[in-house]
Order: C-alpha cells, then structure tokens, then sequence
C-alpha cells in the first residue's frame, strides 16, 4: 500500500532509519525535526500518515498531536506516537492529545507496517466522504450538518469477553463514563448483537473462541451493518504477530492485558469520536445527495432526478415494446393564486398538491416537481389507456376538496390540467416524451382547464377511450 508518510524526530539517525524502512516498502516519505517544521509540512503537503517523536526540544510530540487534531482541514490525518516511554500515563497523555496510535521504540517492522496499513485506510475512507462532500460544495449542493454532542448513554459499546472479574471491572470502567454496555461471552451471541443495531465500539477479548476470534473480526469487516463501526481488541503484551494479523483483519486499535482503566477509557473515547466523526462526513454526503435530487418546497424528486430515473427504467423495460407513460400536471391559473392570495399560499397549494399526487399514485410510479407549478407523473409499463385512466383520477383528486392555505383554515379551490404521453421503452427519448405530453397540455390550456389530453400520437387500444378520459 503506498502512501505519503511524515516521519518527524529531532535525532537524525533515527530519522534516516525509520525513512529507510518505508522507502523498502514503496512509501512516499517526509521528514522534519522540530514541531514548527511538522505543521507547515502538514498544511502544505496533507501527508497519509504522521509518525511523531515524542520528546523533542522546543514543541513536543504531544502539544504537535493536539495542533494537528484541532485544525478542522487535517483533523482525519493519523498520527502515530513512536516513543520510548512505556508507561500508561504517556500513552493515556497521547491520546488525549488525538494519537491514533502508539509504537515503542525500537520499533518492530511488523508492528510498524500493521499499523500504517490500518490507519491509511481509515484515513482513505474519511478521504472518500470528504471527496463526495467537496463535489457538492462546487455545485451549491453541499448543506453541512454541525456535529452534534451525544449523550454518552445514547453510545452502545458491546464487550466479547468470557465472564470472569476483568471482565466486569471493564463494564464498570464504560458505564462510569455514561456507555451503554452490553456484554457477550461467546462470539455467536456477540455476532448477534452486533448485527442487530447501530454499535459505537466493539471491545473483543482475543481469549473468547480461540481463533475464532479472528474469523468475528472478519465478519465483522465485511458486514454492512458493522463495517464501519470501531473494533478495539484485547491482547497479551508481545504478541506482534497476532497484533499485525487483527490489524490486517481491520481492527482498529488494541489494549494490552491487564487492562489499564485509564488507557481504556482514553482509547474508548478515540475510537468513538473517530466514528461520530465519520458517521457525520455520511450523513452530510447523504443531506447534500438528498438536497441534489429533490424539490426543497414540495419534497419531490426534481428533473435531475426525473433524467436518471428515465434512463433505468428505460433499460429495464427494453424489449418486448413494454410501454412508458409520463403525465404532465399543470395547476389552473398559478398566477392568479399568488396574485390574490400570496407567494406563501401559492407554496401551500404546491405542497398540498404533491402530498395528494403521492398518495394516488402506485409504489412504482414516480412524481417530480419539474419547476413553477409543473408536476411530472413517470409511470414505468403502463399503457397509454391505463395512464389516462390514473391521470383522470389525480385530476378529480384535486378537484373535489379545496386547500387550506392558511393556519386559520382558509381554503381555496384548485384544479389540474393534464398532459398524457405513452412511448415503447425501447424507442423514445425522456426529451421526446415530455415534448409530446407537453403538447398535450398545451391544447389543454387553448380548450379550457381542468381536463386530461392526450397526445396525437398516443398508443392506445383500439377500444375507445372513457369520455371520462377527455373531461
């Protein structure tokens, strides 16, 4: 895996090696010495990965960390902690600081390329999110969502651990922080668990089911449900080559036994915060997605929407000249109800009407605003018969009960003119279908309101249509 790592120490010689290691590996690497030189490389060269010394002269390790994850534009930048400090304290200091991770020197080379292989692609799934976010903001889609403080008790952590007294002195040390602890102590009801709900923390005791252990890690990874959420291991102090393999299994971080309760609930903490902050980078890419595709006043789709759902549906009717019939609704003299009444009432009647649209129409069929007061009914292998048929009745809904346009009950009654197009799948255009059902509704307009038309050229059966059809 390549990537662009900064190693930062004030002694030349350790600089040289550790840059050597990576280079063997196809690692882009950066180098600095001091705290100063670190935060400018950072800002102007956003690296993959930070691997940070500690005890430097001037700006130590620590007070680096801290810059780096209070500056929102390289907050997702991992940072490893590589220390000759062994004590919990140090490594419970780091993390407060915003450490992704620590590695004690002299470093071990497994332990090492575990551990930036795993935080790269944590990083290059932030990066993804971020990408989408940023091609909203270019198109004025983007509608950001501010992080929000969540209550501790709303954060579910579940524990895989046989039952035995560490085992519940780990439930004691997370419910003291306000966590909602559940504990498993086998992997099948713990895979149950995990499944069934949106888990913030997964703790695993790598003692639970021998290698099972592994294959739950694994499951985990690969499932929807818990592909994202954060798994912390438990391990025995040592054990580098089981510690590189659970990296390389996707787990995020790990505890070495006996559990320190300060470490834990510092490590706990990191892990839940990275998530929350991912889970936020999803939800404003979900927002903006929703904000591209759908009218803000009404809730409908809009017309980018209306252009790729043609296309679909299109393919997947091609073949057997299986129909595709599109209304266009136009609601009677707009003008003139902003004009008496008010824009706001005006945006009453939108909104009501679409409700009324949606609730007549089939799970199949799709309405969109397609600007003003212009709806678009798409309805995927319904003939043209069928589509007059449905477009009558939406006509008749909307005519047979006034809207209120007002919080004090005033109501105002409206009607619906009506274009109706049918095209085999296979051979017509999104762009032709609206043309000719706008024709339609345009020799509406000229014969008076409150009617469906059809196109000249709508294939219908050779039955007569309803006179209900032509109302």
């Amino acid at each position: 895996m390549s990537a662009r790592a900064l190693v930062v120490d004030d002694i030349a010689a350790n600089v040289r090696l550790l840059e050597a290691k990576l280079l063997v590996e196809y690692y882009e690497v950066l180098t600095a010495n001091d705290g100063a030189t670190v935060l400018e490389i950072v800002a102007e060269s956003m690296p993959d990965i930070v691997l940070l010394d500690v005890m430097m002269p001037g700006m130590e390790g620590f007070e680096v960390c801290q810059r780096i994850k209070e500056n929102p534009a390289t907050v997702y930048i991992p940072a490893v902690m590589v220390t000759a400090l062994s004590e919990v304290s140090g490594r419970v200091k780091g993390l407060e600081a915003g450490a992704d991770a620590f590695l004690t020197k002299p470093v071990n080379d497994l332990a090492l390329f575990a551990r930036i292989r795993s935080l790269v692609r944590l990083k290059r799934a932030i990066d993804e999110w971020r990408a989408r976010e940023f091609t909203f903001t270019q198109f004025g889609l983007n509608n950001t969502i501010a992080p929000e403080d969540t209550d501790p008790s709303m954060l579910q952590v579940l524990l895989v651990a046989d039952e035995y007294g560490p085992s519940q002195r780990i439930v004691d040390t997370l419910s003291e922080e306000g966590y909602s602890v559940e504990h498993s102590t086998s992997i099948d009801d713990a895979t149950i668990k995990a499944l069934d709900g949106d888990v913030h923390l997964i703790l695993v005791d790598d003692r639970v089911g021998g290698n099972d252990v592994l294959r739950f890690c694994s499951q985990l990874r690969s499932s929807g449900v818990t592909r994202h959420s954060p798994i912390l291991i438990m391990l025995d102090d040592g054990d580098t080559e089981r510690l590189a393999k659970v990296l390389d299994l996707g787990v995020n971080d790990y505890l070495k036994r006996p559990v320190n309760k300060n470490e834990l609930t510092a490590r706990a903490k990191t892990q839940i915060r990275r998530k929350q902050f991912e889970d936020n980078l999803s939800q404003q890419y979900e927002k903006s997605l929703t904000v591209a595709v759908t009218d803000s006043l009404t809730g409908l789709y809009n017309r980018r929407y209306l252009e790729t759902l043609f296309e679909e549906l299109s393919s997947d009717l091609r073949g057997g000249g299986k129909p595709i019939s599109l209304l266009i609704m136009d609601v009677d003299h707009f003008k003139a109800v902003n004009d008496d009444h008010g824009h706001a009432a005006g945006d009453e009647v939108l909104r009501g009407l679409a409700q009324r649209v949606l609730s007549g129409i089939r799970g199949f069929d799709t309405a969109i605003r397609l600007g003003g007061e212009e709806f678009v009914m798409l309805m995927p292998n319904v003939d043209g018969r069928s589509a007059v048929i449905a477009a009558n009745r939406l006509r008749e809904m909307i005519d047979v009960t006034p809207f209120e346009i007002d919080d004090k009950g005033q109501t105002l009654k409206v009607t619906m003119s009506i274009g109706v197009a049918t095209g085999a799948a296979d051979e017509i255009g999104l762009n032709d279908l609206l043309e000719r059902a706008d024709q339609a509704l345009y020799t509406v307009k000229n014969g008076g309101p409150n009617r469906v038309e059809v196109a000249d050229d709508l294939p219908v059966d050779s039955d007569p249509l309803p006179e209900a059809a032509r109302a």
